[in-house]
Order: C-alpha cells, then sequence, then structure tokens
C-alpha cells in the first residue's frame, strides 16, 4: 500500500523514510522528498518539504489502504498540483523572459546607429601660465 501510494510522487522525487516509534504505540512516518537523480525538475522549496504522519500503526495502515482517498493520497494529490502549477508558471515566466530577449534583439537590429562624435574640450592652462590677455610688460593682475 505504501509503495502504491507514493507512486506517482517517484516520477519527479526520490524518497526517503524515517519512522520513529514514541509512547503507546505511536509511529511517526516520515516521508522525505528530494529531487531524482537525472531529473531535470526543478523543485520548489514547498515540494521538498517533508510529509510527516503521526498516528498509530493500526491508524497508519488504515489511511494507506484507502488509497488516493486517504490522508496520504490527499497529500500527495495536493502537493502534486501544486508541483503542476509551480511548473506551468515556470514555463511561462521562461516564454516571457525568451521573448523579452529576442523583442530587444530586434529591436537593436533595427535601431540605426548613433555616429560616435568625439566631445572637444579646451585644453586646460598649464599650472603657473600665464593668462591668454597677459601683456609681457604689465604685472599679472589678481581681478
Amino acid at each position: 500500500m505504501l509503495i502504491t501510494n507514493l507512486l506517482p510522487m517517484l516520477g519527479s522525487y526520490s524518497l526517503a523514510f524515517d519512522l520513529v516509534a514514541g509512547d503507546d504505540g505511536v509511529v511517526t512516518l516520515i516521508i522525505i522528498p528530494r529531487v531524482a537523480e537525472g531529473k531535470t525538475h526543478k523543485a520548489e522549496a514547498g515540494e521538498l518539504r517533508p510529509i510527516s504522519i503521526t498516528a498509530t500503526a493500526a491508524e497508519i495502515d488504515a489511511e494507506l489502504a484507502k488509497g488516493a482517498e486517504g490522508a496520504l493520497g490527499g497529500l500527495i494529490a495536493t502537493r502534486m498540483a501544486l508541483a503542476d502549477q509551480i511548473a506551468t508558471q515556470r514555463d511561462a515566466a521562461e516564454a516571457a523572459r525568451a521573448a523579452s530577449a529576442e523583442a530587444a534583439k530586434a529591436k537593436a537590429a533595427s535601431a540605426p546607429a548613433k555616429p560616435v562624435v568625439a566631445a572637444s574640450t579646451p585644453a586646460a592652462p598649464a599650472a603657473g601660465a600665464l593668462p591668454a590677455d597677459a601683456k609681457s610688460e604689465e604685472p599679472a593682475s589678481l581681478w
């Protein structure tokens, strides 16, 4: 039952399990999704959050027996729906980015090239040089 319930997640993830026995026959089953080796799927942080179920062993077995209608099946279906939404949004963002880059290339190719004009700046006089209108027979003015 457990593997059958987790089969939909195995398409995108590698799964690790942790079983912890508690007091009074309570068991915690933790399912830890990881990106499967060789998969190109870029998982979001929410997709990789561990699934933790705490109940008695009999209650966990009963939920697993319910299949897709059980608690674990519902969690997995919700996660898969979320993963599909994220993938759709990611694809739309990539398409928009590519279209924007293509439009920028087309705009750059159609724009006429502007000639580069070197700005002519007057040369600064050397330090200690006399003013241009100074006469040799007159002293330099401070005003």
